[in-house]
């Protein structure tokens, strides 16, 4: 198993695992998958991306996901994020935000554009975080950075900060706890307590970030060379190391 296949595994299994999670709980309400994720579990609903477009399986039976609708979203499409009744849809040129008041057929909101990058994107209350990667030939050239993008008004969503990176990719957010994974600079901890004006509180060095999940209060990390579980705080509590 490569580094890869490891990340979409553990996301895979995370999604199940929320979606069974808490005896005293019918369901919950979606899957826990990290930024960089190209299917999500939301309900009864999965939701995969291809470069162009979104699908929609119904998976009420597991043993027999029912494709549901194909949503077009335009080139270079690249993460899917859902938050309550929309979905936060990463690509080289943009954010894209859907309105999935009907689980079945989400129907697009807004488009929020930036120049050429990789752009994964997670959302917490009136904010989304966008990390823009460039470097070798998908990415383009440019600057490395993670945006903080106000949404309050799904329809027309406004940049309100920007930090430079080194080189990001994946990101999450729990609460005030925002982590970001910095590729060759390691993993990043920010304090979001003001969710626009962040603070970095920690960094750990000796790794190469791919993503991170945020799960129970512990960051599932995968990096170019294994997973890793990390609590809140950085302190490291286990990990499972692959061979480049």
């Amino acid at each position: 198993m490569n580094i890869k296949q490891l990340y979409y595994f553990l996301c895979l299994v995370l999604g199940l695992a929320a979606c069974t999670a808490d005896s005293d709980n019918q369901a919950a309400e979606s899957g826990k998958g990290g930024s960089m994720a190209r299917f999500a579990i939301k309900g009864d609903y999965l939701y995969t991306v291809d470069n162009f477009q979104l699908k929609v399986f119904g998976i009420s039976n597991p043993q027999s996901p029912d494709f549901k609708s194909s949503v077009g979203l335009g080139n270079d499409i690249e993460t899917i994020f859902p938050y309550q009744n929309h979905i936060f849809i990463g690509s080289q040129t943009g954010m894209l935000i859907l309105d999935n008041s009907n689980p079945e057929q989400p129907t697009l909101l807004s488009t929020y554009s930036h120049v050429r990058r990789c752009d994964p994107v997670v959302v917490q209350g009136n904010y989304a975080y966008v990390t823009l990667r460039s470097g070798g030939t998908v990415c383009w050239g440019g600057t490395n950075t993670l945006e903080v993008i106000n949404i309050s008004n799904l329809q027309n969503p406004v940049l309100e900060a920007s930090y430079p990176m080194d080189s990001p990719y994946g990101l999450g957010i729990d609460g005030k706890n925002l982590f970001v994974c910095d590729g060759g600079s390691g993993l990043k901890f920010f304090d979001a307590t003001d969710p626009v004006k962040l603070t970095l509180s920690k960094q750990i060095n000796n790794l190469d970030a791919y993503d991170v999940i945020p799960w129970r209060n512990h960051l599932l990390m995968v990096g170019k060379n294994g997973f890793y579980q990390y609590t809140y705080e950085g302190n490291l509590v286990s990990s499972m190391l692959i061979g480049n």
